[in-house]
């Protein structure tokens, strides 16, 4: 088992006072056998009003309401988590699904349709063509083995850069640029596992890293895969490794542009800076 403390920070400074409306907050890791939260606080000047609920997908979302006028908004979060996931590989993989292609089980396709929502023609077209430098159709493969390349393909062929602007690439312009960020590379992952006939969703949270643990970082993002037998599990094609002990997620969607860690309203003439400090550390 690991320990880790997460300190979140971000800070809204406007230029003029405004009146903030409702902001969701996607900040409390998902618990389960694998994770395990030891103490999580949760801090937000000016006071706030705050309900916590669970959505659809499962992720602990917290509403904040504000009743007072502000020129500055700041929010942070620390949570302590335990982590079990130090075996990532330590999985059975149900007999039918261990060679791809499978077919899911009927009750699992209708669960899971939301996942497999296939990206447009055009997308589609690039995508097998693009799956195809790493497997071609009717090769005999095992379906961890393909799905571990696809993760691999990305990192050995593509560029990680860091983004600061909102929102997310398109596989089409990932490809294209030949660059993007952690949450470009997930979603990239995903629309060619769906485009495999297989169940694939965004997973939004953080990362440890050794080397920067003291350094000023950011959120991560991956992608999962349902596997029959295994489950839900992580692929981070920024890494181009499956997901580990050093994964903290925090929510997941079968919509990669859903889930920030922040969303909110002001009203107001005045312009906003966003300053954002994540800090991940072993404890």
């Amino acid at each position: 088992m690991k320990r880790y403390k997460i300190i979140h920070r971000t800070y809204y400074n406007y230029t003029d006072t405004v009146s903030l409306g409702a902001h969701h907050l996607l900040l409390r890791p998902r618990e389960g056998y694998e994770l395990r939260i030891e103490s999580f606080a949760l801090n937000i000047l000016p006071a706030a009003q705050v309900f916590w609920h669970s959505d659809v997908e499962g992720n602990a979302v917290a509403i904040a309401n504000f009743s007072e006028s502000t020129q500055r908004l700041a929010i942070e979060s620390e949570v302590v988590i335990q982590q079990y996931n130090e075996s990532p590989l330590d999985f059975i993989v149900a007999n039918y699904a261990i060679n791809y292609p499978f077919s899911y089980d009927e009750a699992d396709q209708f669960l899971l349709s939301p996942y497999r929502v296939l990206p447009d023609q055009e997308t589609r077209e690039l995508l097998n063509h693009w799956i195809s430098s790493t497997w071609h159709a009717n090769d005999p493969v095992q379906t961890y083995t393909l799905l571990q390349g696809l993760t691999q393909t990305i990192n050995q062929t593509l560029i990680y850069k860091a983004r600061e602007e909102p929102g997310v690439q398109s596989a089409q312009e990932t490809l294209a640029l030949g660059s993007g960020s952690c949450r470009d590379f997930a979603l990239l992952f995903m629309e060619a596992v769906k485009c495999l006939g297989l169940a694939s969703r965004f997973v939004s949270g953080y990362l440890y890293a050794p080397l920067m643990s003291s350094q000023v970082g950011s959120t991560h993002a991956w992608a999962e895969v349902y596997i029959p037998g295994g489950g839900w599990k992580g692929f981070d094609p920024t890494i181009g490794d499956i997901v580990g002990a050093d994964h903290i997620p925090v929510a997941v969607s079968h919509r990669a542009e859903s889930v920030p860690p922040i969303s909110g309203s002001f009203a107001g003439s005045a312009t906003a800076k966003m300053d954002v400090g994540v800090w991940v550390s072993e404890c």
